[in-house]
Order: structure tokens, then sequence, then C-alpha cells
């Protein structure tokens, strides 16, 4: 990487809070060349604080604020929650970066152009400098990064497993973990988490679960809880942010029934979740019969 600009001078353009003098950074290249992957390590190696990657502002490992281009069901609406189209999310991010007022700010885009129109919706000075990925990664890497795009429609969101769950439930998530080459002022090497992800628009179409195998999957869940002999009823609400699954389990007599309950709970979140990608707001149980098996019979 090049040698950073000098700081002091006042950029022209926009305001910001404050009149700070802010380093707007542009990490630019073609979609699927590895930008989201290089991010941390690029933002640690420029001083920046604040990562903007598809609608999101990332702080270290929080996402402070933005809906991720990544979650959205259609490219459309990807690429405009990439360039905080929408007044209200871009109101979020600006107010998110007032608060912090940062001195060094990176943005990914795939052209200075996107770079700069993201600067402008959220308020930011012109950018300062540019980084092209062939910087930062080597060709073999962006290559590697294009067939994990192609092939398997992985994508990267610069922070952890547990900020994008919390933040985009429903998003189906796997962790990695990226050590920083600088080392921090203790002398031990420091580390970031990535997330790597599944849009939903990368899938053919969209994704549709038939209520019988959603219902076949609480059912079986149910059933690993132990002390259960069928899921009874099940009732399935889909809400516009998950699902409430209703059960009226049938247990076998001198069962602990809270604890029971309790398993069949977690049992059918995570099945659920780990099978389809859907968010299980709440597991709601009603126990209206019991069991009882006959003499010398295992439950």
């Amino acid at each position: 990487m090049q040698e950073r600009p000098a700081l002091g001078k006042k950029l022209s353009g926009r305001p910001f809070l404050e009149e700070r003098v802010m380093e707007v950074y542009a990490l630019v290249g073609p979609s699927g060349t590895g930008k989201s992957f290089r991010a941390i390590t690029t933002a640690h190696d420029c001083g920046a604080e604040i990562i903007i990657d598809d609608g999101l502002v990332i702080k270290g490992d929080r996402i402070l604020a933005g809906k991720s281009a990544k979650h959205q069901p259609t490219r459309l609406g990807a690429i405009k929650a990439a360039l905080f189209t929408d007044e209200e999310h871009a109101r979020q991010a600006r107010e998110v970066l007032r608060e912090v007022n940062p001195q060094r700010v990176l943005i990914l885009g795939t052209s200075v152009e996107m770079v700069e129109k993201i600067a402008s919706r959220l308020g930011l000075p012109p950018v300062t400098r540019v980084i092209t990925i062939e910087e930062v990664a080597s060709p073999r890497e962006i290559r590697k990064a294009r067939v994990m795009r192609v092939q398997y429609a992985k994508h990267v969101i610069p922070a952890p497993t547990v900020e994008v769950k919390k933040k985009l439930p429903g998003i189906l998530a796997d962790s990695l973990k990226i050590f920083l080459r600088r080392q921090n002022p203790q002398g031990r090497r420091s580390w970031l988490e990535h997330s790597v992800v599944r849009p939903t628009f990368t899938y053919y179409g969209r994704l549709a679960i038939a209520e019988g195998v959603l219902t076949e999957i609480i059912e079986r869940a149910a059933r690993e809880a132990g002390k259960v002999k069928s899921a009874g009823r099940v009732t399935i609400k889909k809400e516009p942010d998950g699902v409430t699954v209703e059960l009226q389990p049938v247990l076998y007599y001198g069962c602990n029934i809270i604890d029971v309950g309790r398993q069949i709970q977690q049992k059918v979140k995570e099945r659920v979740e780990e099978m389809t990608g859907l968010t299980v707001k709440a597991v709601n149980l009603l126990v209206r019969s019991l069991y009882i098996p006959r003499q010398g019979s295992a439950p």
C-alpha cells in the first residue's frame, strides 16, 4: 500500500460534524474479488476506525447501523441497500457517524463513483485516497475469491458471526477468524472475525419451504428432546421477521414437564433455524395430555 496522505489539510466538499478533518478511503474492485474479506486488514493498515460495506456501518467487532445488501431478497434491493438510497437507512447511518465522528473511514465499492455516491448520501467528505483490490490481494487470491462467489455463493461481512446474527436474524453465517498483520501495543497478534454468508438473492430464485416440510422438521426436533410421544398439533405462524411455532406435545407420564418443555423449545428452534435459515421468534407449548406406556414397555 502507498504512503498515507498527510493529515491536517482541511477537505473541501460536503459539511460534517464540527468541520473535523476526515479522511475517506476507498477500497475498490469488481464484485466478487474479495473486498469484504480484505476490509478489516485494509482498515487496520490505513488506520480507519469505521468500515462502510454493503449497507452496513461497522466499527471493530460491532455493526453500528445499516441493513446488509447481502440480506436483501433481490439484486436490485441489494444495490439500493449498498448505496443507502433509502432515506431512513441513510439517516440512521449519518446519525451513527456523527456520534462516532471518526478521523478515517474506509468505504468499499465496485468503483470510485460508487464510493463517492455512498459518501455523498452519508454526508462524508470526498474520497481522499483510492486503494484498489490489486494493491492488497494477489492475482491468485482474487481468483480464489471469485470461485467462492461464483461456485459457492459465499460472501463476507467484516463482523463477527454473533454480531451478524444479532443484527441480521435469519441470515446463514459461518465464522472465519482473521489475524491482523501488525502487532498491538502489547506485542501480541490480534484478530478479528469475519462472517461468511449466503445472501438470499444468490439462491435459485426465491427459496420456498413447504409448510408440510417445516412441520415434519418441527415434529422430529420435538422427539429429539426425549420423553416425547409426539409433537401433537403443530401450528406455524408466519411473520415478516420470522415464524412463531405452537405445539401441543404428548409427553410420557412421569417426566418433568418443565424440563422436557424447555428441551423441546431449544431443539425446535435450533433445528428449524439450522435447516431452513428462518428465524424462530418463539416456540410456545401447551401440554394437554400425557401418555402412560403399558407395563414393561419403555418410553
